[in-house]
């Protein structure tokens, strides 16, 4: 059955939070000006270029940035203030869309240009997306993150109506350069929305995370992650498919269905109000079936709705079967969603989430690509149809390997009791690295469930940022095992202490009930040592 995380008492009521309602008003905003800048650029390339494959790459220059930049935005908003990085990205955008207003107006505004601006507002996405993400689960009780989670995919939903409209609009009334101007003057009020906010500081003894260091240590953290490693094959095997539809939209509507941006909006908006209508019923639509199940049939029923939209050239059926695309889209990607933020813990929240939407932006991009390309070389139906089919044939072929589990673990941070005498030398906070060796007595006939069980402490160890582990067991004692793990440096190693969750102390737990010994398992630390003038860590780090 569906974990009760997923169940809130109302689909609004993360509204009622007023910080939340601020910030959700802010990203509304923000999305709003993000499709009226997607809706008239792709529309602007289909009168200076008449390829689908430039078509196709205005939604792949949007997305890309995501892609390449994600992982290092998500270890900024880590480890510096998220008010004043959000209110920077969202400066950011409001500066592109003046630059790209203007170069409207002035008539000098090309194909490559065009697409060169798509691009860097989708830099101004990418470096704003990790920190919202990171920023939901502090502002309201864990009960209610699936339905915050789902008035995110609202608001996303509702920019998708607004924005195509209004863009359409202005488009057929006086021309993209005024979809342009107003996309800056949203964005400003945006960045204002968000100054007012006023976030609660980190409360850690501890120097900041280093740049690169966060980086690594946030790759690793979902690397080591089984139920996230699953989250990114779905997402990215979703979007990749589904883009196909989204991508081409503007040639389905002007070829297949004959219609100009008023088709194209009316489309846009019509997969827009089926996001709507399925996010604020997804508590309900839950209670039906498991995590995997979900996320599967909304898969097969998306890609069944796109091949309509396309073989049957009548608008008034093309529009519901739109409604039930945006029905299954939301489905599908805020069911990930909720099981990548529910499997993150708050330290490394901001850069798990920018794995995340890499993934989800590199399928898009992917796709965009491969079905444009494919769509030059055939037809926009073909390259549609080869979509539908292909992903959810991919997604069947690996649902065995492939899957994301229905139970969270209990990220609740925790700090442990950790028996370990004081440093009687003095370390400074960069001295390094740190090797923690462990000493375990096990009885020899439980040695298979023991190593099963070092196997889930090697990962974690791993998720809270050690650069390697091992285990070994002694030759002439086969009771006696010796755990090491490596650690960057000395403050490095302090920081674990803060990383330690629930399920962390649980696994710990689990881990020494097969201690034997009289006493606790001794635990070591030891400091690098310079040889040579410099700590020779090379082989202990090939691990």
């Amino acid at each position: 059955m569906p974990n009760d995380a997923d169940v809130s008492p109302s689909a609004i009521a993360p509204l009622r939070q007023p910080v939340f309602r601020m910030l959700w008003l802010a990203w509304l905003a923000a999305n709003v000006t993000m499709w009226m800048n997607d809706v008239a650029s792709a529309w602007l390339m289909t009168s200076l270029s008449g390829s689908a494959f430039m078509v196709a790459m205005v939604q792949a220059a949007s997305t890309l940035p995501v892609f390449v930049l994600g992982l290092p935005s998500g270890a900024l908003a880590d480890i510096i203030d998220r008010r004043k990085y959000f209110a920077a990205t969202q400066l950011w955008v409001a500066i592109v869309a003046v630059v790209l207003s203007g170069l409207a107006f002035t008539g000098r505004l090309t194909a490559e240009l065009l697409l060169a601006l798509t691009f860097a507002n989708g830099i101004g996405l990418a470096l704003r997306w990790p920190v919202f993400a990171a920023i939901i689960p502090d502002l309201v009780p864990r009960h209610e993150l699936p339905a915050a989670l789902a008035l995110n995919g609202v608001a996303m939903n509702m920019s998708r109506i607004i924005g195509p409209v209004v863009a359409g609009a202005l488009i057929a009334s006086a021309g993209s350069a005024y979809v342009f101007l107003l996309n800056s003057l949203l964005a400003i009020v945006a960045f204002t929305l968000i100054l007012r906010w006023r976030s609660e500081p980190k409360v850690s003894t501890l120097p900041g995370e280093r740049f690169v260091a966060a980086m690594r240590v946030g790759l690793q953290h979902v690397m080591q992650s089984p139920p996230m490693r699953a989250v990114l094959a779905r997402i990215f095997l979703f979007f990749l498919q589904s883009t196909s539809l989204t991508a081409l939209l503007p040639l389905v509507a002007r070829d297949v269905h004959g219609g100009g941006a008023g088709a194209y909006t009316t489309l846009l908006a019509a997969m827009g109000s089926g996001a709507i209508i399925a996010a604020l019923n997804l508590t309900r639509l839950r209670k039906r079936l498991e995590r995997e199940a979900f996320v599967r049939w909304s898969t097969l029923l998306h890609a069944a709705c796109a091949v309509i939209v396309v073989l049957v050239p009548t608008l008034w059926i093309a529009v519901p079967a739109m409604v039930v695309a945006g029905m299954a889209w939301i489905s599908a990607a805020n069911s990930l969603t909720v099981v990548a933020q529910m499997g993150l813990p708050n330290w490394v929240r901001a850069r798990g989430m920018s794995i995340y939407q890499m993934a989800l932006m590199g399928g898009s991009a992917a796709g965009a690509a491969v079905w444009g390309y494919i769509a030059t070389l055939t037809s926009v139906t073909t390259s549609i149809v080869v979509a539908s089919v292909v992903g959810p044939a991919v997604l069947l072929l690996t649902r065995r390997h492939v899957t994301i589990g229905a139970h969270d673990e209990d990220l609740t941070p925790a700090r442990p009791t950790v028996r370990v005498p004081p440093p009687v030398i003095e370390i400074p906070p960069d001295k390094g690295p740190v090797m923690v060796t462990i000493e375990y007595l096990i009885d020899p006939a439980r040695a298979a469930d023991f190593n099963a069980v070092m196997q889930e402490t090697r990962r974690a160890r791993l998720r809270q940022g050690a650069l390697s582990w091992g285990l070994f067991r002694d030759t002439t004692r086969p009771e006696r095992y010796i755990e090491y793990f490596l650690d960057e440096n000395w403050v490095e190693h302090q920081r674990r202490l803060e990383r330690f969750t629930a399920a962390d102390l649980g696994l710990r737990e689990r881990r020494l009930a097969f201690h034997v010994g009289p006493e606790a398992p001794q635990m070591r630390r030891y400091v690098a040592e310079a040889v040579g003038g410099r700590a020779d860590t090379s082989d202990m780090a090939a691990n």
